[in-house]
């Protein structure tokens, strides 16, 4: 089965489901393949809700708590090595 846009009466193209052909209610949030209803859940843990189609929901689950932890640590990481190098650089200054 292959997703994607297919023309349906000389009209617009029609997103159609990746998973059962039906017509496409929207994006996975993960991996943006066009999905029905049928083939989606909700997420859970963020602040709007998005749909994540069930093949996504198979490999991940339906929360999106490990994608804010990521981001989070792409913020706190950073700034924890400043800080580190900051420690060091006063160290070696009160030791002249």
């Amino acid at each position: 089965m292959s997703g994607g846009l297919i023309s349906h009466n000389d009209g617009p193209p029609v997103a159609r489901c990746v998973r059962c052909s039906a017509v496409a209610a929207g994006p996975c949030a993960r991996c943006h393949a066009p999905v029905c209803g049928d083939c989606c859940v909700l997420t859970e843990g963020g602040a709007r809700v998005w749909a994540i189609c069930l093949a996504c929901e198979d490999r991940g689950g339906r929360s999106l708590r490990r994608g804010w932890i990521t981001l989070l640590g792409w913020i706190a990481v950073p700034i924890a090595g400043l800080a580190a190098l900051v420690a060091l650089l006063e160290w070696f200054a009160r030791r002249r």
